[in-house]
């Protein structure tokens, strides 16, 4: 296991570059396997999710071309489609998450798709049933072999057709789409999510040739055509990291210039911080966050009641961020109800942060009370470690705004969501090293 170190207790400063959108990419990659033609596709953020997925398109017989940072091509004419059958896909793929989306692409292509059941953070049960149930509803038949927790579809022809998804599944929508734009005839995808990533998805497809209508919406047309051609891609920065960002900035109170943001990509997310009393300036397509020396305020309701601030899909706040919200919010002056809706076991990590002298109420798995500091007294440093990405990256905060030398202990990972993240806090003045 990885280790952090950390020195806690300074103020940071300068700039900082998010990197390409990681939930983004998982999506974007698997799409290179809908044509024979070559894809560019750049900004993808060079972190470990990410690159196990490039990888395991290699082994699938994708021919990969690193262009420059974050610059890749990749042509898909000469896929080996028996690979998915080895015990080294059953093996790699169960290690990622986003492996999942492999096979709505290889479905629509090659008329069949499978995977083994695919690990991730441990961050609650996340069902796989929207994204069969809509393969199912194109024509697929579908199996599952309960020895190997292998799963599989094959279709000899998907056709079109109308569906409600039980769930706006961020994944489940784009590994639907990425089957729908091959099928026969017209499919209509309802209660669709509508993320600035599944956007970018449906986005990149039309310049392929897919014919996609209600982009932005949660309602999907989708004319299947017979194939598809080759494009050039360029990823949103990552909002998560950017919201790390913010927050860290906060809880240092250090004055810190995020670049390049997309803010019209960005949603409920300046929102969020601004309803725990953090300013954020707009310069041109920056985000400038000022020393908040007098540290910051929660609001409350316009009754007075305390504020709850919960995820919801988007345009809602994305649950990604709401760890980050919770540590934030133990320095800010009031109090504040962290609700966590479409997680279950996301909150757990917060055990570390009353080991550290936060004053937080856990009331069951998905929400949880915190009463802030208002820096009259410090985090106090401790040794933790990381259960999954983002409460890893929160508690990498709260070390950072701590007094005292913190240990995290599993940076694995954070390394799978952040790029470089101990040069690149290192380049704004923080105290960290790897050990």
């Amino acid at each position: 296991m990885g280790t952090f170190r950390i020195e806690g207790g300074h103020q940071l400063s300068g700039e900082i570059m998010p990197q390409g959108a990681k939930n983004e990419a998982l999506q974007i990659l698997c799409a290179v396997l809908l044509t024979p033609d070559e894809i560019t596709i750049h900004n993808i953020p060079d972190i470990v999710d990410v690159n196990k997925l490039i990888e395991l398109l290699k082994d699938l017989g994708v021919k990969v071309q690193k262009k420059g940072k974050g610059s890749y091509s990749f042509k898909a004419d000469d896929v080996d489609i028996n690979y998915l059958q080895s015990d080294k896909f059953k093996k790699d793929g169960r290690g990622l998450r986003g492996s999942i989306m492999l096979v709505g692409p290889l479905l629509a292509r090659f008329g069949k798709g499978y995977i083994p059941k695919p690990g991730g953070d441990k961050i609650g049960r996340r069902r796989l049933d929207t994204h069969f149930e809509g393969f199912i509803k194109l024509g697929a038949k579908f199996r599952y072999n309960r020895e190997e927790y292998f799963y599989g579809v094959e279709a000899e022809k998907l056709m079109g057709t109308y569906m409600l998804l039980d769930e706006a599944s961020v994944t489940g929508t784009a590994n639907i789409v990425m089957a729908a734009v091959l099928a026969e005839g017209t499919t209509t995808i309802y209660n669709a999510a509508c993320e600035p990533y599944l956007q970018q998805l449906c986005k990149m497809l039309v310049r392929m040739g897919a014919k996609i209508e209600g982009i932005g919406s949660n309602l999907l047309t989708i004319e299947g055509v017979p194939s598809l051609g080759g494009t050039e891609h360029t990823m949103l920065p990552d909002m998560i990291e950017i919201g790390s960002w913010v927050g860290l900035a906060a809880m240092t109170r250090s004055e810190l210039t995020i670049k390049n943001v997309s803010w019209a990509d960005l949603g409920q997310i300046p929102n969020a911080f601004r309803r725990l009393g953090i300013q954020l300036e707009k310069q041109g397509d920056d985000i400038h966050i000022p020393r908040h020396d007098n540290g910051y305020q929660i609001q409350n309701y316009i009754d007075g009641s305390i504020m709850t601030i919960a995820d919801a899909p988007w345009p809602g706040l994305t649950p990604d961020l709401l760890s980050i919200l919770l540590v934030v919010a133990t320095q800010a002056k009031g109090e504040v109800v962290i609700h966590q809706k479409m997680f279950e076991s996301r909150l757990f990590f917060v055990d570390k942060l009353l080991d550290m002298g936060a004053k937080i109420i856990l009331c069951d798995p998905h929400r949880a009370t915190v009463i802030g500091h208002d820096f009259k007294s410090t985090l106090k440093a401790t040794t933790m470690t990381s259960p999954d990405i983002r409460a890893g990256v929160s508690l990498l905060i709260a070390a950072l705004s701590a007094k005292g030398t913190s240990t995290i202990h599993n940076i694995e990972q954070i390394d799978r969501g952040y790029e470089n993240i101990d040069e690149r806090l290192r380049a704004i003045g923080a105290k960290i090293e790897r050990v």
